[in-house]
This record gives C-alpha cells, sequence and structure tokens, in this order.
C-alpha cells in the first residue's frame, strides 16, 4: 500500500494521532510497534519525496538546509576519502565508524532540525530505494552524503536517466 492511501485510510483524525505521537519525546514510549510503523513511514515518505526531487530538478542547484555549506565543508573534512558513489554499510555502521560520525553528527545538534532523526539513505547513487541498495542513516548523514553526491555530481545519473523517459 502506498503511504498516501495508508495516510488516507487513517483519515484526519489518524494523521492528526499519528503527526501528535511523533512529536513526542522517544522516553515516552517503549518498543511500541505502531510507533515503528510510524516511523517507517516517515521515512519512507522522506526518502519518496528526496528521490522525486533528484528526479527532477538538476541536483546541482538543490539546497537541502540552510546549512549546507557548513555540512559539506566539515563532512568533507572529516570524511576525505568516502566514497559517496558507493557507500559501503559498514562506513556508516562498524562501531569505528560511529565513532567517527558521531562527533560530525553531534555538532549540528540545535543547528539542524530533527538532526538525529532516522532517515533513508540510498548506498548506490544512481540507484532508487530499494531493500538491497537502502540503510538507516541519522538525518545529519543523510544530509551529509546527499548534499555532497548533488555537489560533486554524483546525482546527476538519476535526474538524466528521468529526465530522459519524460
Amino acid at each position: 500500500m502506498a503511504s498516501d492511501e495508508v495516510l488516507a485510510a487513517l483519515g484526519v483524525e489518524g494523521s492528526t494521532a499519528a503527526a501528535h505521537a511523533l512529536s513526542l519525546p522517544a522516553e515516552a514510549y517503549g518498543n511500541d510497534p505502531q510507533l515503528e510503523v510510524m516511523w517507517a513511514m516517515k521515512a519512507y515518505n522522506h526518502a519518496e519525496v528526496y528521490f522525486n526531487l533528484i528526479s527532477s530538478v538538476d541536483p546541482k542547484f538543490l539546497k537541502l538546509t540552510k546549512l549546507d555549506d557548513q555540512i559539506y565543508s566539515s563532512f568533507r573534512e572529516t570524511f576525505k576519502d568516502l566514497n559517496i558513489k558507493l557507500l559501503n554499510a559498514d562506513e556508516l555502521k562498524s562501531d569505528e565508524a560511529k565513532e567517527r560520525w558521531r562527533p560530525y553528527c553531534n555538532q549540528f545538534e540545535g543547528l539542524v532540525e530533527d538532526f538525529n532523526y532516522g532517515t533513508l539513505l540510498r548506498l548506490d547513487c544512481e540507484k532508487d530505494y530499494t531493500e538491497e541498495n537502502t540503510i538507516f542513516a541519522t538525518r545529519i548523514q543523510f544530509y551529509a552524503v546527499e548534499i555532497a553526491r548533488n555537489r560533486e555530481g554524483c546525482n546527476e545519473a538519476v535526474f538524466t536517466s528521468r529526465s530522459c523517459k519524460s
């Protein structure tokens, strides 16, 4: 079922309740499966909107946040050699990687809204979001990688392949 169909099925009251539930602090919940589904839907919606955006607008002109310049320069200072075209999950998730990412991410606390929210990130930038090509990352990791992909021309393949089909 598509995300818009799910939201429509919830109705106004259900959608409002879901939005309210997602705005509460994490401490208000245990491991509630319904909450996990709502977070997954929110992450999926974000991914879908972003992919549609880079498919229809030349990514080199996109600005994802007010702090794109700072996010990008700090990212490339910290992760000079990270292959953003084809990410390896270990470069984001291994214990060693987490130690490198933590200080990078935390510098944006209070500056980038929802900097540590879960977000879907494509491993291969030339492909769509699929189960095999997607990893769960924090919002600031998503911004760092996607801003770099946009500026370095890596998302150009998505834009040109979609615009050629139109």
